[in-house]
């Protein structure tokens, strides 16, 4: 095996890196999550949104982005693939008739509450690493933390009841005409 450099690079400066020591417990979660879902299973990122979708009924996309952390055109894509396997259906929002909101189907659901259980393990696993249950509240306090901070500019929806009354619109202003242009004394 290979030696460290020095603390100015390579492993060192990896070692010492949040951003690449978040990206390496990710690839963990991910590893875990896998074995404990087992091949043709959802994905971790679809379990995230069908779990986002069931605690926020009604919620549209743009509100969902905000909630899972997935971005606009990963998220529209994953949505229109469940939405052809029927685990989610799309509607006109109550809340904003320009808007599309997402609901869970019957089978949505089913696949919810099966993936439930293993998501809890896969969890577990990750949290069992740390050893002392201290350490594991910590970390979890932690990412929630680091993660409240990065959205405070945007916080996440309220989660809204199913049967939301819908607010009027106010009226757009009309713009006002274009004023003509003026002509210039050369041109007289």
């Amino acid at each position: 095996m290979a030696r460290a450099k020095s603390s100015k690079g390579g492993v060192g400066a990896l070692d010492r890196s949040p951003s690449q020591l978040l990206h390496r417990a990710q690839q963990l979660a991910l590893d875990v999550y896998a074995q404990e879902f087992g091949p043709g299973s959802i994905t971790q990122r679809q379990f995230a949104l069908l779990a986002a979708v069931a605690d926020y009924e009604g919620a549209n996309q743009s509100d969902l982005v905000r909630v899972t952390g997935i971005d606009r055109s990963t998220l529209a894509d994953m949505a229109a693939r469940m939405i052809a396997r029927g685990l989610l259906a799309r509607e006109r929002s109550a809340a904003d008739a320009r808007a599309n909101a997402v609901r869970l189907t019957p089978a949505g659901r089913r696949v919810l509450d099966d993936a439930g259980p293993k998501m809890a393990r896969a969890d577990q696993r990750l949290l069992k690493m740390l050893g002392e249950a201290s350490k594991r509240q910590s970390l979890v306090s932690m990412l929630r933390e680091l993660v409240k901070a990065g959205e405070a500019a945007e916080p996440a929806p309220e989660p809204r009841p199913a049967s939301r009354a819908t607010k009027p619109r106010p009226k757009p202003v009309p713009k006002p005409a274009p004023k003509p242009a003026a002509r210039s004394a050369a041109r007289r």
